[in-house]
């Protein structure tokens, strides 16, 4: 709609963007969605929530806020979607990633607070001791928040919003390997043909953007040689009357010796 990305789908280029979306978005589909059978490939016995099986019965309640959060799922990943195209469109006004992350965060911080506000009313909740609560109030703040953000800004600006987009599946397979790394859960074969679907669909989509940078390139090349030969042509006359200027200096010189 905004004429930030063209498909192209006649070039191998465009096929190929189509073809990393549709196996991105697939393998993560797979990934969270199907199980399948339990894949033992390592084992570390390391679980850091160190919490005791609670099986407790779903209620309609609870159905009810599967759904909701699912909506809200969704509608998340079309804010975001939308968010990436107005870095884009902001980052040609504005190539200033730090002040534009700080004002973000400081908007981001307000909405926050009212909101936390207005939902938690017992002030013990608030308090941050040495624990894992401080640790990820200042991982969010630090990294997920200030570094993310940066880091996004620039990649947007410098590559465009599909390309910083099509990284997000990518994080569904980090997130199954540390979960069997620290959290003990267990992979699934669901987990890793969601995995290798999401890395294919990676590749497709790099290599696609690797060769339309590539052609885009040339054409730019090609345009400033063609744009350089119109230039010489169009002095190529003015050299040529010079010449023949001085040739006919030389001549009149030669034909009158006492001047």
């Amino acid at each position: 709609m905004n004429r930030l990305e063209r498909l192209k789908i006649r070039t191998w280029a465009g096929r190929a963007k189509v073809i990393g979306t549709v196996l991105g978005i697939g393998g993560a589909m797979v990934l969270t969605f199907y199980k399948g059978p339990q894949i033992n490939i390592w084992s570390t016995k390391v679980n850091l929530l160190k919490h005791k099986d609670q099986h407790v019965a779903a209620s309609h309640g609870e159905l009810d806020n599967h759904v909701l959060g699912s909506i809200l799922a969704v509608a998340s990943c079309f804010s975001y979607a939308i968010w990436l195209i107005i870095q884009a469109k902001m980052g040609e006004r504005y190539p200033f990633d730090y002040s534009c992350t700080a004002l973000m965060c400081a908007s981001a911080t307000v909405q926050a607070i009212v909101y936390a506000m207005c939902k938690e009313k017992n002030w013990s909740a608030w308090k941050l001791g040495w624990n894992i609560r401080l640790l990820t109030v200042a991982y969010t703040g630090f990294f997920a928040s200030g570094f993310m953000v940066v880091l996004v800004s620039w990649c947007v600006r410098k590559r465009g919003p599909l390309f910083v987009s099509i990284f997000n599946p990518l994080m569904l397979v980090f997130v199954a390997i540390l979960g069997s790394l620290i959290l003990d859960e267990k992979l699934h074969l669901g987990s890793i043909i969601g995995g290798v679907l999401i890395v294919i669909g990676l590749y497709a989509m790099l290599w696609a953007k690797g060769a339309e940078m590539k052609s885009m390139a040339t054409l730019s090349h090609s345009k400033s040689s063609k744009e350089a030969e119109i230039i010489n042509v169009g002095t190529a006359p003015a050299k040529d009357d010079e010449d023949a200027i001085a040739s006919d200096v030389s001549t009149a010189a030669a034909a009158n010796p006492r001047q």
